[in-house]
């Protein structure tokens, strides 16, 4: 293997990793964002008010986005498994 294709492997496993991971990470951010705003303007500030809707939107959205994932992972094993002669050479 040489280096050009193992920087081309870890290039595109980083990306892949932020493609799955971003849609996640965003929600998070947008859904605490939307409590904190409603808690500054409330004055409520209880524990679990931040803690289950994050936990709530993030299933939800892993239900939704499960095939895609899968898909996603799936393609990427098999470009790499086909990569695979390339590798030893």
């Amino acid at each position: 293997m040489n280096s050009e294709f193992a920087v081309e492997l870890l290039k595109t496993m980083i990306f892949q990793a932020l493609a799955i991971a971003t849609p996640f990470l965003v929600t998070a951010m947008v859904i605490g964002l939307a409590v904190s705003l409603f808690q500054a303007v409330t004055s409520i500030h209880e524990q679990t008010l931040t803690f289950v809707p994050k936990a709530l939107g993030i299933v939800g959205l892993l239900i939704l986005l499960l095939p895609w994932m899968v898909r996603t992972l799936v393609e990427f094993t098999t470009a790499v498994i086909e990569k695979m002669p390339q590798m030893v050479q």
